[in-house]
């Protein structure tokens, strides 16, 4: 009987990983607690679903513990190939029932789908190193953003516009929504997972290092200026190229007083009479978007 060539063996694809079938298996509690739980894994991985959002990890240079597909969800496996059957990684790939997954999926109407993966831990310093495509550091600070819908959104605006890095910091008694929660994740599109994010800092270090490092801080606020406070600036009246840090406040009560008073300049968007204010996430859209059109364009003598 011939003996099948090298280059044959090489060529048979991968067979099919055993299908989990208890609900008591490691992997699915893991998978479980990572996304129907919302909480990190006891080795800091969190849970990403959706054939897009596995994808996004896969492509991004964060830790992936292992990958997860039910019986419907081996439809997308031709799609991800190219990301998980690379020869120098070594992922595990796991296969579940359809009925398990959807008792370990965060989403209604899951995709058979998901991924364990460590978001990477971004420093101060990671924060203010500066791409060559950028002219100057442009971060955003989220502080007391509760909505984990909100910091997702927030933190893909801030990245299609350019920003560099982002921070996640309480404010008082509010704190801010983790942005590796399942639904912060799929709100941002898996920008977190490729964005220097710095979570759970200190307000007050944090704004002390920025001054360190002379980064402009820049409060957007909600309500007018009054009497003896800083003059509040429109957007395109702030020179963006300079390295900015934007603290995006609470999506109530905006940024505490002291903050915006220890700031280098508030700003805020004029709008129609009769409109307080905008979401969090609307509102730093507009400005990410001034910013983008102001460090896009070519710097001329007498520019802001």
């Amino acid at each position: 009987m011939a003996t099948p060539s090298k280059a044959s063996r090489t060529m048979r694809p991968p067979a099919a990983p055993a299908t989990i079938t208890s609900r008591d298996n490691r992997w699915l509690k893991e998978f479980r607690l990572a996304l129907r739980g919302g909480l990190p894994t006891e080795s800091g991985f969190v849970g990403v679903e959706g054939v897009r959002l596995v994808e996004e990890a896969l492509g991004s240079a964060c830790p992936i513990a292992a990958v997860l597909f039910s019986e419907c969800g081996e439809r997308h496996r031709e799609r991800l190939a190219p990301l998980i059957d690379r020869p120098e990684i070594a992922i595990p790939i796991l296969r579940t029932t359809d009925r398990l997954f959807e008792g370990l999926a965060d989403t209604e109407h899951p995709q058979g789908v998901a991924a364990l993966v460590k978001p990477r831990i971004a420093s101060f310093d990671d924060l203010l190193r500066t791409p060559e495509s950028a002219c100057s550091p442009l971060l955003v600070v989220l502080t007391g953003v509760q909505d984990p819908g909100n910091v997702g959104t927030i933190l893909r605006t801030a990245s299609a516009f350019g920003a560099t890095g982002a921070v996640t910091a309480a404010s008082g008694q509010s704190g801010t929504a983790s942005p590796f929660s399942p639904k912060a994740l799929r709100a941002s599109a898996g920008a977190a997972l490729h964005l220097p994010v710095l979570a759970g800092m200190s307000l007050p270090i944090l704004l002390t290092q920025l001054r360190v490092a002379k980064v402009n801080t820049l409060a957007s606020c909600v309500h007018e200026s009054v009497d003896g406070e800083k003059p509040l600036l429109a957007p395109w009246e702030v020179d963006w190229c300079e390295p900015v840090a934007l603290l995006v406040g609470n999506e109530g009560a905006g940024l505490p007083e002291e903050v915006e008073r220890s700031a280098d300049a508030r700003i805020r968007i004029p709008m129609s009479s009769g409109i307080e204010s905008l979401n969090a996430a609307a509102a730093a859209a507009v400005l990410f978007y001034e910013a983008a059109r102001q460090r896009s364009r070519p710097r001329r003598a007498g520019d802001l």
